[in-house]
């Protein structure tokens, strides 16, 4: 059951740091890289989606 918890939350990092991303963007570099957030939208809904099916698989 660690590992489970160590791999859930690994996969909730990696969407973190994507949204984190996102933010940075939106707070400080909008008008240079706002072409950047639909590229970054598309691959946080995958890891999303990723951490919802392993929660599912894994009966959390």
């Amino acid at each position: 059951m660690d590992e489970t918890k160590k791999e859930l939350a690994k996969l909730r990092r990696q969407a973190s740091e994507v949204a984190s991303e996102i933010h940075d963007i939106v707070e400080d570099t909008l008008w240079q890289d706002y072409e950047k957030l639909a590229e970054l939208s598309q691959e946080l809904i995958k890891r999303c989606q990723k951490v919802e099916a392993f929660k599912k698989e894994k009966g959390l």
